[in-house]
């Protein structure tokens, strides 16, 4: 491995050209010369034995004698996935505990080992289960993989999924993020040695994680699941629970088979914590503050929850976790369509959610499906243009992706029924393709399919490549696309002597938003900020906000009548670490001109504050513009 290292850095600092395939005939040479068959070296492991040589062993470095340019190039050369950070941040997403959930969608998987609505196969499930569903130990592991990678992850944006975060007990909410953050904010050495303790402690209360071990724990009450003999809640009563928690205390009754705590130990099934220890909100404030100034700051939060479970409090409590984004799974607008898939939620609801998130100043990432029970091609098609034409809608990212069968899922009775059947792939792929070309140029669409394993899928599309599919179809219709994924610079960067301000506004039902965006000569998109512009007298037909009095005073500001608020800035490229330039348009001023020119049109539309909705390890960044901090938020007087 050294050998090969020390072969590369003469090549590069001999000005030769050293790209992918060099790198590649570099790798097959050494490894046929190993006579034995086996890989002595490879590219995936070349940069972690690097990274380790250049952390642990000073005096080997030296000797190696590595001008600094000769580093970025060789980290450059190596870095696996490239993409993974393209956005300008380093992406953590982590899994919540399996447990009862207050809906009833005929499309939802149901695998006990996993919150309701995911499944065991899929990757970020796989590495929850193999931490114990432990948000200490999922964060280490992707910080280690990441750094072994070649990424830079000084800033650092959290996905917590599961399922409905707001069905979960505030006090397990609180300590969950409370743990994302202490991971954060931990020395590497401390990290790693907290981590090493924590996993001694999930393995001596005889808890597996090997997969083939939990899939024979699980697979008879599985089985009971898929033949609809149980709902997940009553299978989650049965397996994990407490009768009182699971929601449906009357059907879990009627089964005499819920376990005991020594029982359910005897299924060798680990997902209840008995680390989790009560977080006291100025405990996880603390750790927030800690945060502010720590080497891995957190630079988004996001959850996932039903737009039905969209309230004042909730997002009052949100706001005091540091979240800066909500997912919502609203996957229709019609109401028959969201009745039939047994959503329980209107059209008009989801309109409230989405007013009550931008009143708070969330960003809002919509879960929006094709193809459910009962729907049409040309449906959907009229369902996703009033989603992004509606001023009651209007979303600033989407997840617009293609309803499938799994075997836990209701949907298997209508499929075999013959009362659901999924669409050919000319016509989804027809459907997405339009859907692509309507979308505007201030709504972003993250992804196209679920990481559902094809082998779990039973009917409806199982290509992981879908999305590269519509693009293909896109530029062969040579329309021009507007959303913002397609236009990002992505990895290449821009110069920014090039790049363009432009503002597009648009009108949703309680706001006028100004999307600010640096676009280069060809329309790719460099940064953007979101500025909204309340119309104060539709806010207040918004619910009157409850008192919240399990949250601190301090926790429970709310902008005012006369305030505007910068819901999101965003800079794309390459990431740079932190306090420092980096290669891409990072920490080149771009953010801080979108923010001096929000400032500027918000003064100009008559608000006298602009309030920010920063994330926590953005404090110090926002300070240094002139933001004062005001509760959950940050704030400054535009007079």
């Amino acid at each position: 491995m050294e050998e090969a290292l020390l072969e590369i850095i003469a090549a590069l600092d001999e000005g030769e050209t050293v790209d992918a395939v060099w790198l590649d005939k570099l790798v097959r040479r050494y490894n046929r010369a190993a006579h034995d068959g086996t890989r002595q070296v490879a590219k995936r492991r070349l940069l972690p034995y690097y990274l380790r040589v250049r952390s642990e062993e000073p005096e080997r470095w030296a000797a190696w004698n590595v001008a600094p340019e000769t580093d970025a190039a060789l980290v450059r050369l190596l870095q696996a996935k490239p993409r993974r950070t393209a956005s300008g941040v380093a992406t953590i997403t982590v899994l919540t505990k399996p447990w009862p959930c207050s809906g009833s969608c005929v499309f939802c998987p149901s695998d006990i080992r996993m919150p309701k609505s995911y499944l065991s196969d899929e990757p970020a499930c796989q590495r929850a289960e193999r931490c114990w569903f432990d948000p200490y130990l999922q964060v280490t592991a992707r910080l280690r993989a990441l750094t072994d990678m070649g990424h830079v992850t000084d800033k650092v944006e959290l996905i917590v999924l599961g399922g409905t975060w707001s069905d979960y007990p505030e006090a397990y909410q609180r300590w969950f993020i409370g743990e994302l953050f202490r991971a954060l904010n931990a020395s590497d050495e401390e990290r790693a040695r907290t981590a090493a303790e924590r996993r001694a402690w999930h393995e001596t209360q005889g808890l597996p994680r090997e997969r083939n071990e939990l899939a024979e724990a699980a697979a008879d009450i599985q089985q009971r699941i898929n033949a609809g003999e149980l709902t997940y809640n009553e299978a989650w009563g049965i397996v994990y629970g407490d009768r009182t928690l699971c929601g449906h205390d009357s059907a879990a009754l009627s089964h005499p088979e819920i376990l005991t705590e020594d029982r359910r130990a005897d299924r060798g099934l680990p997902l209840r914590n008995d680390g989790e220890r009560d977080l006291s909100w100025d405990a996880l404030f603390a750790l927030h503050r800690a945060n502010e100034g720590a080497a891995k700051r957190v630079v988004g939060l996001v959850v996932e929850t039903r737009p039905d479970l969209v309230t004042e409090q909730s997002c009052r409590t949100l706001r005091a976790l540091g979240c800066t984004k909500v997912q919502i799974g609203i996957q229709s607008l019609n109401d028959d369509l969201l009745a039939a898939n047994g959503r329980a939620i209107t059209s008009a609801r989801i309109a409230q959610a989405m007013a009550l998130l931008r009143r708070y100043g969330f960003k809002n990432h919509i879960h929006f499906m094709v193809n459910l029970l009962g729907a049409t091609p040309e449906g959907d098609l009229a369902d996703y243009r009033r989603l992004i034409t509606d001023p009651a809608f209007l979303p600033d990212e989407v997840k617009l992706y293609p309803c499938c069968l799994v075997e836990s899922a209701h949907l298997t009775d209508c499929f075999e029924a013959g009362r659901w059947r999924p669409y050919t792939e000319e016509e989804l792929v027809g459907v997405l393709v339009a859907d692509v070309l309507a979308t505007p140029p201030w709504t972003r669409i993250s992804r196209m399919i679920r990481d559902i394993s094809a082998t779990d899928i039973l009917a409806g599309n199982k290509k992981t490549n879908l999305r590269q599919i519509v693009e293909a179809a896109v530029e062969e219709a040579g329309e021009p696309i507007r959303e913002i994924r397609s236009r990002e610079i992505s990895v290449e960067g821009a110069e920014v002597e090039n790049l363009a301000l432009e503002t597009i506004v648009y009108q949703t039902a309680t706001t006028e938003e100004h999307f600010l965006q640096w676009v280069t000569p060809a329309g790719k998109i460099a940064g953007f900020c979101r500025l909204s512009l309340p119309d104060w007298a539709a806010v207040e037909q918004c619910p009157d906000a409850p008192e919240a009095p399990h949250l601190p005073e301090d926790a429970c500001g709310l902008p005012v009548p006369g305030e505007a608020m910068i819901r999101e800035v965003h800079v794309y490229g390459k990431v740079a670490a932190l306090h420092t330039t980096g290669e891409g348009t990072q920490h080149l001023g771009l953010g801080r001109k979108l923010v001096e020119e929000a400032c500027t049109q918000a003064r100009a539309a008559g608000y006298a504050a602009l309030n920010v909705i920063s994330a926590v390890g953005t404090r110090a960044y926002y300070r240094s513009l002139g933001f004062e901090d005001a509760g959950p938020y940050q704030k400054r007087p535009l007079s």
